[in-house]
């Protein structure tokens, strides 16, 4: 699973097709991945409901559909579809997921874990490619051991005043524990399953990271990331991937326009700021479609396609910046051996985007019904 999310949505009339079904005409946005037309699907009226609303402040429900502050009382809170999929992955890859952003502020919205608490997204290029394929030195695997022992240690010191403390707080205050000490938990997990790791060699590739990757502009920068999750997935490293993309960083990333990304999206119909908005929109659904283009050139070990294996999500929690809407969620959803239909088109309100995630779940090996506020599957997306 792959999840690509940017935080300003698209102007709905260049992504959303007028026709339903395959033979659709491809509006502007989607014109950069045609290519790939019978192997993707748009999806258009779904959306999370009251759950989206809040403009800015309901993008970080994109991959949960639930808001941070109503998941008070949940069993998972506001778990992200890809911390699930990541769960029931485990220790099966180095790394049961990985998050990547290309912007200067992170934003740390595509990604929530079962306590609620987003996951930081990693930046650093170079810190990346380290992860994935740099090899550890005997001395820094000593120091990684040492690390490992000595954080368990201290979880295991906790328990005894953890507990202790439970007993004498309030039922408010001991929800909050309840939510550090799911925290602490998922970190055991996380420990032990990275202690299995920490003696098997990283896989080798010929790729070459440029040495200056993350002094460059946003533009240059964003192929990068890319390139990185089709070796990751290749090479097993993990099989759940998130890429959040928010703002353009110094030098309006490299784009020739002349005011931020954040502006342009509230454009108010004016054509001159649309005409610039398009080009970084543009730029984002054609580097989607070069990851399409990769994942399609690499034959795996069953015969089909990297692309055929893969499910990769390209969306957004914004509908429409310009009016602050969270309604009729921009969504794409190519590969992983789906029936793809062209424009699925839903009825406005009627179904929630979390059945999308449903099917990808059940798709991608679970055995699940439901996620947070799902009804069921997705209606017309059928496994192929």
């Amino acid at each position: 699973m792959v999840y690509v999310g940017t935080n300003f949505g698209f102007v709905p009339n260049l992504f959303f097709p007028e026709e339903a079904g395959p033979d659709f005409e491809a509006p502007e946005l989607i014109r950069q991945l045609e290519q790939h037309k019978r192997n993707f699907t748009i999806f258009s009226g779904l959306d999370h409901g009251t759950e989206g609303v809040g403009g800015h402040g309901g993008v970080h429900a994109f991959l949960s559909g639930v808001l941070s502050k109503n998941s008070r009382g949940l069993p998972e809170k506001n778990v992200t579809v890809d911390q699930k999929a990541a769960a029931h992955v485990g220790a099966a890859t180095r790394y049961p997921s990985m998050q990547m952003t290309a912007g200067s502020r992170g934003g740390s919205i595509l990604s929530w874990n079962t306590a609620g608490v987003a996951i930081p997204p990693i930046r650093d290029l170079r810190l990346l490619f380290a992860m994935l394929f740099q090899a550890t030195g005997k001395e820094q695997l000593n120091v990684l051991k040492r690390a490992h022992r000595q954080q368990v240690s201290i979880l295991d010191l906790l328990r005894p005043d953890a507990r202790l403390l439970q007993k004498r707080v309030g039922i408010e205050d001991r929800e909050k524990l309840d939510q550090y000490f799911t925290s602490i938990r998922s970190l055991e997990k996380r420990l032990t399953q990275s202690a299995a790791w920490l003696d098997r060699p990283k896989p080798k590739v010929s790729y070459a990271l440029p040495d200056e990757a993350d002094e460059m502009d946003f533009v240059d920068r964003v192929p990068l990331y890319y390139d990185l999750a089709v070796l990751a997935l290749q090479t097993d490293s993990t099989r759940v991937i998130t890429v959040e993309f928010s703002d353009l960083g110094p030098n309006t990333g490299g784009f020739p326009v002349t005011r931020s990304y954040h502006q342009l999206t509230h454009h108010g119909k004016v054509a001159s700021y649309i005409k610039e908005l398009s080009i970084i929109e543009r730029f984002h659904t054609k580097q989607f479609g070069r990851f399409l283009d990769k994942l399609s050139a690499v034959r795996e070990p069953n015969g089909r396609s990297l692309l055929d294996n893969t499910m990769a999500l390209l969306g957004s929690g914004m509908g429409n910046a310009s009016s602050h809407s969270n309604k009729n969620l921009p969504l794409l959803l190519a590969g992983g051996g789906f029936k793809h239909q062209g424009h699925l088109q839903f009825e406005s309100g009627k179904t929630p985007a979390s059945n999308l995630f449903v099917s990808m779940l059940q798709r991608f090996g679970m055995e699940t019904d439901s996620f947070n506020r799902s009804t069921g599957t997705l209606n017309g997306l059928q496994a192929g």
